[in-house]
């Protein structure tokens, strides 16, 4: 089943909530390549995302970008799917 990068933020924003988080979209008018959304989770946490439409993967420029973050100490996940992403959200309940 394929499923969209629209219909996976959609329910990112809504399991986020669920939480007790806050999903940013960056608007990276300034920086290509930057993550989707940066998720903000209780006790200080943070989780940048990248939606993908199932079976799609990140540009080179993004996976240079997600790599810069990651060597930054940040955690940068690439989602496809609902089902990973509901079990990733539910991981900083």
């Amino acid at each position: 089943m394929i499923e969209s990068e629209k219909k996976l933020e959609l329910i990112l924003n809504k399991e986020v909530k669920i939480v007790g988080g806050w999903s940013i979209k960056l608007l990276s008018t300034h920086l290509t390549g930057l993550p989707d959304r940066l998720c903000l989770f209780p006790g200080g946490r943070l989780l940048f995302i990248e939606l993908k439409t199932t079976n799609k993967k990140p540009r080179k420029i993004q996976i240079l970008v997600h790599n810069k973050l990651k060597n930054l100490g940040f955690r940068v996940e690439v989602i496809d799917n609902s089902e990973n992403l509901k079990k990733l959200i539910k991981s900083y309940e």
